[in-house]
């Protein structure tokens, strides 16, 4: 099972052998393919082989590639990502309206449960008011309880004058582990032979990644709790580092402890099982309570 988060942050070739990501810079390392997960290029001064991408996409290892400023920028992502691509394509396009809002439903649900219970930790008094919210939602949230739980969701966690739009350390903090977050998600869907273009309530002519940023909506507490705990006063190298634990958490889904990246896998299995079988009690949300 792909399990490693391997971050190149320095001058250095890679290149692939029998199996192996090559890495040479100052030293030699190899690491076996099968074991990476997500592969962070996060210097510019990095070069890859045409033979190494194209046996990353191959095993469907996530690569992420980062800007001057060490923040992603971009990721590799296969064509097809299943010997089925074409039928399953063909269902995306068919998912009745009414089917797409009802699972648009259940994942707003449990995103401001999965906030609410932070809060919760936190002991912040308005965790109970976004536990309200959850009774106050209609189907497709067409009244956006979503929106008003984030107003009072990042106030409770940042402070009362806190907004996403500022230019800060904690929104970089977040920006930066949302991205991540994405990233995986759209290893998954194409993984599973869908595009990731098509959402759910995304409709962004411009975002190409508008299904991913329906699924993950439950996992962006995740980094909301990291970045709390981080409290950044600057957000570089070191705190971007920090960030990357993030992949490496532990949750429980489906009754079993699962690493991050197999919890999104596993998650986002049971969605596209929900959506062509019509039946939202198949989605597997995860749970923070080991």
């Amino acid at each position: 099972m792909s399990w490693r988060t391997v971050v190149i942050s320095k001058n250095a070739k890679l290149d692939y052998q029998m199996g192996y990501l090559v890495v040479r810079g100052q030293d030699t390392k190899k690491i076996y393919l099968n074991e990476i997960g997500i592969l962070i290029i996060e210097s510019t001064a990095v070069s890859l082989t045409a033979y190494l991408l194209s046996e990353l996409v191959k095993k469907k290892i996530k690569v992420i590639f980062c800007d001057e400023k060490r923040n992603p920028s971009s990721e590799l992502l296969p064509y097809y990502g299943s010997h089925d691509t074409s039928i399953k394509i063909k269902r995306q396009t068919d998912w009745d309206k009414d089917v797409k809002s009802m699972v648009w439903t259940e994942v707003v649900t449990e995103k401001i449960r999965r906030q609410a219970g932070l809060l919760q930790k936190l002991q912040k008094p308005e965790a109970e008011m976004l536990y309200s919210y959850i009774d106050e939602i209609e189907f497709g949230d067409v009244t956006n309880r979503e929106g008003h739980a984030a107003k009072v969701y990042f106030n409770a966690l940042f402070g009362k004058k806190f907004t996403r739009t500022e230019e800060c350390p904690v929104n970089a903090a977040l920006n930066y582990g949302y991205s991540l977050i994405l990233s995986a998600f759209n290893r998954e869907i194409v993984a599973n032979g869908y595009l990731t273009q098509i959402g759910l309530f995304h409709d962004n002519m411009f975002n190409q990644f508008n299904l991913a940023s329906d699924l993950m909506e439950p996992f962006r507490p995740l980094t909301d709790e990291k970045v709390y705990y981080l409290k950044p006063e600057k957000f570089e190298t070191d705190e971007k580092h920090m960030m990357l634990g993030l992949l490496n958490e532990e949750v429980l889904i489906a009754g079993k402890r699962e690493y991050f990246l197999n919890a999104v896998k596993l998650y986002v299995k049971s969605v596209f099982d929900a959506l062509n079988e019509k039946d939202s009690s198949l989605i597997r949300f995860y749970t923070n309570e080991l």
